[in-house]
């Protein structure tokens, strides 16, 4: 995993987005997040296909925090078995990414 990490998962409603989100930044497991929607989402679930409308939310993290992150969503996540998915940031700006370290770290 890369030292810096932005984590997706998405949300049947926007609130709930919000809520997880702000949870997220609030424990410090993320230094912010970025809620956009609605989108449309095409999928399987259960062997069956579906269309749907979520929220998309977007954490930035780094790999010290990520499993903790991941915890939190998944035990405060409103579906069973949601998506969370985390990309590599290989690139971007010193300062961002002191701001990430400074902001997750652990108090």
């Amino acid at each position: 995993m890369a030292q810096y990490l932005q984590v997706s998962t998405a949300t049947p409603s926007r609130a709930e987005a919000v809520r997880l989100a702000g949870s997220s930044v609030k424990a410090g497991l993320a230094a912010g997040a970025q809620v956009v929607g609605p989108v449309t989402s095409v999928f399987w679930h259960e062997g069956q296909y579906g269309e749907g409308e979520e929220w998309q939310v977007l954490l930035k993290t780094t790999e010290a925090r990520y499993a903790e992150l991941e915890s939190h969503v998944l035990q405060h996540h409103p579906w069973k078995n949601p998506e969370v998915a985390a990309v590599p940031l290989v690139a971007g700006s010193e300062g961002y990414f002191e701001w990430l370290n400074h902001t997750t770290a652990k108090h």
